[in-house]
């Protein structure tokens, strides 16, 4: 703009502004925090929770340099919310897909978060952070969330290792809440499945309590982080297909006790063949975490109506809507696949759905939202689902603190205004 017929009047210094100062010092920092941790509660709109963080890090973790971590920090070295073992970031990726991956740091470092991806031939998301992403680059995450929390002695952990709380919230389990007595952990891992499992192993080893570990690879090279796990010595059995074969139940979980808590991470066999031998002991909780959409249980075939007039599709007994609606339209916005994150979140415009998800209440459900990567049609029939709603809330999930960022001043100054490069 400068020279273009602007006086020179509007570039020079603003003169000293008590009220600037008690705008920049006090009020803008105060709306920041207040915007950051109040809930999206009533019938408001969500609050954008979106934050950009830089990478400071990128280490190849695994052998066969499949898996690579990510180190990120705040721009400005401030501290960053915390988290408790089981917890994930939504990272929104260069593209503006955005994917689900485990916080496998420390959870006493506030200063950092680690993420690790394997890389998956023809993988949207694994391929764009290991072939794009930099030390120096900017990337929108939304987190921590948590739907894998470890619990210790019937209480919850927190950020520190010894330090806990209550369970507030329901999870995972094969029997009723735990006991405040002590209780011995086993921890079940497969391949990248080691990233939610590692901040548990910290804080379980840091409380003092009795754990184990089973973690089980189609060959050693294909393990990542075996350098920070070999510190924790005989807790910790590994197991690979080449050498010792596919593993059985009693391989995985090996003394299946009352009083035993299951935590599982991998892929659908492992989690099968763990969960068939804990449903057969008495009194061991399971809790899992898995990397792909859940099996289809009791599924009907029926048929889904892209928008009012729009193109009808066959929904097999054994695939989700989301599976058929991707296939006709690409352009489709889902993440997590497990009825969770609420992408893939759609308006029903007729129809009763068999709703099979973990996160909409019954106030969304009776207004006609649907999450189609797990729910279904209720007895077979049709669905006629909002094409708009799908498009609208595709393009409400870009990163909209990252694009304020770029476009105004990051902070007004005393004394005049940062212009912006």
């Amino acid at each position: 703009m400068r020279g273009r017929g602007v006086p020179p009047a509007f570039w020079a210094p603003l003169p000293h502004d008590p009220l600037l100062v008690v705008v920049d010092k006090l009020i803008v920092p105060a709306a920041r925090v207040l915007a950051w941790f109040s809930p999206a509660g009533g019938g408001g709109p969500a609050v954008d929770r979106t934050r950009e963080l830089v990478l400071v890090e990128r280490r190849v973790v695994a052998a066969d340099e499949d898996v690579v971590s990510f180190l990120f920090a705040d721009p400005r070295g401030a501290a960053l919310r915390p988290w408790r073992p089981g917890a994930h970031l939504d990272v929104v990726l260069p593209s503006g897909r955005m994917r689900q991956y485990s916080l496998c740091g420390d959870p006493d470092d506030a200063l950092h978060y680690r993420i690790a991806v394997r890389r998956i031939v023809n993988g949207s998301g694994s391929v764009e952070l290991h072939d794009e992403l930099r030390p120096g680059d900017r990337v929108a995450i939304r987190g921590p969330r948590n739907a894998f929390p470890l619990v210790l002695t019937g209480r919850e952990v927190t950020r520190s290792g010894s330090d806990v709380r209550a369970v507030r919230a329901g999870f995972a389990r094969a029997t009723p809440a735990p006991s405040d007595a002590p209780r011995r952990l086993h921890f079940v891992a497969g391949g990248i499945g080691i990233t939610p499992v590692l901040g548990m192993m910290r804080a379980a080893d840091r409380a003092g309590l009795d754990w184990t570990m089973v973690y089980t690879g189609r060959h050693r090279d294909a393990l990542p982080f075996l350098d920070e796990i070999a510190g924790y010595g005989e807790r910790v059995t590994i197991r690979t297909d080449d050498v010792d074969g596919l593993p059985t139940g009693a391989d995985l979980v090996p003394l299946p006790d009352p009083g035993l808590a299951v935590y599982v991470c991998g892929p659908p066999a492992l989690l099968e063949v763990v969960g068939a031998r804990v449903a057969r002991a008495d009194g061991v909780e399971l809790h899992q975490e898995r990397f792909g959409p859940p099996p289809i249980r009791d599924g009907r075939p029926f048929t889904v109506q892209w928008g009012r007039g729009g193109r009808v599709l066959e929904v097999p007994a054994d695939r989700s809507v989301l599976e058929v609606v991707a296939e006709a339209d690409p352009a489709v916005p889902y993440s997590c696949r497990q009825g969770f994150c609420t992408t893939c979140k759609v308006r029903v415009l007729a129809g009763t759905v068999d709703h099979r998800d973990s996160v909409l209440n019954d106030a969304q459900r009776s207004q006609g939202d649907m999450l189609i990567c797990v729910s279904r049609a209720d007895r077979g029939e049709r669905l006629v689902l909002d094409v708009e709603s799908a498009a609208v809330r595709a393009d409400s999930r870009r990163p909209q603190r990252a694009r304020l960022a770029r476009a105004i001043p990051k902070r007004i100054r005393a004394g005049g205004v940062r212009r912006l490069p």
